[in-house]
């Protein structure tokens, strides 16, 4: 890296969005300097107005560009933005620092990662997790896949923007760790909310369930800190009608890239396919933007 960690740089940042506005806006509070791309106008103004400076195409923060992080849709844009001859990894001064928060599919992260490598440039997969609070209040954790050189170099900006950084080892590793590690929280967010569903038909009070599995050994996140009814947990997006903290989108994405990688590791997830399958409907039924807890209404047959 052409700069000591202890000094500032100049970061390239696209995809200024939900996630990563306030993550780009960590960095600015950080003291780096930082130049953003967001196809949305009103993205890219909430930047300005942070203190960044914005361009009108996805590469030009790669001019002079020290560190460059994506925070995008899906493997294609992904592809997209780093490949080819107007990607940034042809842009970007060699040595850069490349740090892709999108969450996409283990394949294409490996791939953008060999590439950004032979180009003479170190590059990291991170996806995140903590939602849009994490991201604004710094507290996200990255799941990082990479070379132990490439993480080094990316840390300390990891560090300015969530609080538990953790190298899942090999590139595309961050990816595995992310589509594994919410394929648990699909599934034990349905298997809660049965459990709620269940307990109303039979006379149990929800705060009742609560107090007790909550001590005992159905004790999980999903049921502790997210409780997909409202009361138990005050700051639970139940109690805002299920206003969306993580979609109802972004789960099935998630587990359908879990479904994705189990099929070429030859993996057995019976219920990670089950949980895929009703996300899927929850999705079709129009509520892909409501919180994926809210999938509980489903389950009560109001969705």
């Amino acid at each position: 890296m052409r700069t000591r960690e202890r000094d500032m740089a100049q970061i390239g940042f696209i995809g200024l969005g939900n996630m990563g506005g306030p993550m780009a806006r960590n960095l600015l509070k950080a003291g780096h300097s930082l130049t953003g791309f967001d196809l949305a106008q009103a993205a890219k103004d909430t930047a300005k107005a942070a203190g960044a400076a914005v361009v009108d195409v996805a590469n030009g923060v790669a001019s002079g560009a020290e560190v460059i992080v994506t925070m995008l849709p899906a493997g294609a844009h992904v592809r997209q933005v780093y490949l080819g001859d107007d990607g940034l990894i042809a842009k970007a001064p060699k040595g850069t620092v490349l740090i892709d928060c999108s969450t996409i599919d283990v394949a294409t992260a490996r791939e953008v990662i060999a590439a950004a490598e032979a180009a003479g440039h170190h590059m990291v997969d991170a996806p995140v997790s903590g939602g849009v609070g994490g991201a604004e209040a710094g507290t996200l954790t990255f799941m990082v896949g990479g070379s132990d050189t490439a993480f080094a170099k990316a840390r300390p900006f990891l560090e300015k923007m969530g609080k538990t950084i953790v190298h899942a080892g090999g590139a595309g590793n961050g990816q595995a760790a992310k589509i594994c590690n919410n394929m648990i929280l699909g599934i034990s967010m349905i298997a809660v909310s049965e459990a709620f569903v269940l307990a109303e038909k039979l006379g149990l009070d929800h705060q009742k369930l609560f107090d007790i599995s909550s001590t005992a050994s159905g004790q999980c996140w999903s049921l502790t800190t997210y409780c997909p009814v409202p009361g138990p947990v005050p700051t639970s997006p139940a109690n805002r009608d299920y206003k969306a903290g993580f979609t109802a989108a972004m789960m099935l994405k998630d587990l359908r890239l879990a479904q994705e990688a189990a099929s070429k590791a030859g993996a057995a997830t019976p219920l990670g396919a089950e949980a895929a399958a009703l996300y899927g409907l929850y999705d079709l039924a129009g509520n892909g933007g409501v919180d994926f807890s809210g999938i509980i209404q489903m389950i009560r047959g109001k969705a």
